[in-house]
């Protein structure tokens, strides 16, 4: 720019030359008087003032009007940024160039949406753990408050016989194992959501394992007056991974349709393989999940049915301790439910 500049006062310079020249010998009596001025003044400072002057002005000219698009755009990115550390971060800086300002602009445009990005996540974050310990702590309350209930009865003495005070310290046991679970599924769910589980991963063959579960169900599933099927494939599936890990996923599935498909008096589990994938249907014949909630029933504390305590559904992390696990083995786990039937569909890469 300022190469540029000094070459074009100079060029204008020397065509000004040649036009004042013109124009001082076609008007040479009226201009005589204001040449002879100057050139004495000249004279006095010892240089030709006029023309540095004019050198200065056209230099600043060209100076400023090559200069003008440049600041245009500085201009643009320093009022963009302002507004962006007024807490606009929708704001974006509008400079279309491919020069180091467009580069700058384009810049600072992706650190404000990577910025934005941050601040939603971060305010999605806070109002998880808002939501975990409101959670918590209501889940925990309720099976608490019965247990100190039931214990402050037994220490006033205030039972008919001991019949009662078994059936106080029972009620009290059963609210205890309730709290142990919630705390331990919790604790899976937050260590597996840092990733800080690690795999002890073997070589598994999927069907004899789930046929092994299924069998360790059955007079569970008999108790609840129901009955479990068995629909495994001809051929051995064998996946890489860890077995106590996948064993806990389909036991929380099983355990899962065995609550909410009583009045379909059945369970069926079928195993099957779809190409270099090996998938597995625990199907429930029960009340199907209404389509509202189909796409948050793997998220963590959701409940189908936002009335139910913990004594009847649990604190809302079995599918969610399902979906990490799966997850962690490279699979996939999705729901689909009509009024005939409820399936959780895993896929586990086959070896």
């Amino acid at each position: 720019m300022f190469f540029l500049s000094v070459a074009l006062t100079f060029g204008t310079l020397f065509v000004l030359r040649s036009v004042l020249s013109n124009l001082y010998y076609s008007n040479f009596k009226q201009l005589y008087p204001l040449v002879d001025k100057i050139i004495s003044l000249n004279n006095i400072v010892g240089f030709s003032l006029w023309q540095s002057v004019l050198v200065i002005f056209l230099f600043i000219f060209y100076v400023l009007l090559l200069s003008w698009g440049t600041t245009r755009k500085l201009t643009r990115i320093i009022t963009g940024v302002k507004r962006m550390a007024d807490g606009n971060m929708d704001e974006r800086i509008q400079v279309q160039s491919n020069d180091e300002i467009g580069m700058l602009a384009d810049q600072i445009n992706t650190m404000a949406k990577h910025l934005q990005t941050s601040i939603q996540e971060e305010r999605m974050a806070t109002q998880a753990k808002n939501e975990l310990i409101t959670n918590v702590s209501h889940d925990l309350r309720t099976p608490l408050t019965s247990i100190i209930g039931y214990l402050r009865l037994i220490e006033e003495d205030k039972y008919k016989d001991e019949v009662e005070l078994r059936y106080y310290v029972n009620i009290a046991y059963e609210k205890s194992k309730r709290m142990n679970r919630l705390v331990t599924d919790l604790f899976d769910y937050t260590r597996m959501g840092f990733g800080q589980i690690p795999l002890n991963r073997t070589s598994i063959d999927l069907v004899q394992l789930i046929g092994q579960l299924t069998a360790e169900f059955k007079l569970q599933i008999q108790n609840h007056k129901m009955e479990i099927e068995l629909v495994p494939p001809q051929e051995k599936l064998l996946i890489n991974g860890d077995g106590d890990k996948i064993m806990q996923a389909f036991e929380n599935l099983i355990t899962n349709a065995m609550r909410y498909g009583m009045e379909g008096k059945r369970i069926q589990v079928q195993i099957q393989r779809e190409g270099k994938q090996a998938v597995v249907k625990i199907i429930n014949f029960g009340a199907p999940i209404p389509s509202m909630d189909l796409p948050y029933i793997f998220d963590r504390f959701y409940r189908v049915e936002k009335s139910r305590s913990i004594d009847t559904g649990g604190a809302g992390l079995g599918l969610a301790i399902v979906k990490s696990i799966i997850e962690l083995h490279e699979g996939s786990i999705e729901a689909v439910s009509n009024p005939q039937q409820t399936e959780f569909i895993v896929r586990l890469p086959l070896q």
